[in-house]
């Protein structure tokens, strides 16, 4: 009877150990937007770009990361767009990211680089905003750098 208590014990600690989600900053920026599960649109056009191994890389990165309903508000001639120019596609998505961990006490009103080689606005005033995208959840660390959610797809100024 005690080795079958142990045996279950075993099993349900096991499956808890696999059903439950890793903790906040075990998974690289890849491995937490894809479970987070309200980046599938980003996903999905990072994958198509040929940027995934690049995200999973050492980085760090600072990735603005527009969710789902962001992606939703784009007209969808542009998303038809982007994925039928992959060089236009990369230079949107890499307008995303930051090189180097900027954690959201990090930042000034100002531009900010990206690693497509222009400049993102930011503006503090009223809470956080790269562009016109609104920071909707800051800070979520990962082990090649950290990711900030935004409400809106933002468009580097040569794509406009």
């Amino acid at each position: 009877m005690i080795n079958f208590r142990k045996s279950i014990l075993a099993v349900l600690a096991a499956s808890v150990a696999v059903i439950s989600p890793a903790k906040a900053g075990e998974m690289d920026i890849i491995d937490t937007a894809v479970k987070a599960g309200s980046f599938k649109t980003l996903a999905k056009l990072v994958t198509e770009a040929g940027l995934v191994e690049t995200l999973k890389g050492e980085g760090p990165f600072t990735v603005l990361a527009p969710t789902d309903a962001a992606f939703a508000k784009v007209p969808k001639p542009l998303l038809e767009k982007l994925l039928a120019d992959k060089k236009l596609l990369t230079k949107v998505l890499t307008y995303h990211v930051i090189a180097g961990k900027v954690m959201s006490t990090d930042l000034k009103a100002g531009s900010v680089k990206t690693v497509s080689g222009e400049n993102v606005k930011v503006t503090l005033k009223g809470g956080a905003k790269f562009n016109q995208a609104k920071v909707a959840k800051a800070d979520i660390v990962c082990t090649n750098g950290v990711i900030h959610v935004i409400d809106a797809v933002i468009l580097p100024p040569s794509v406009k």
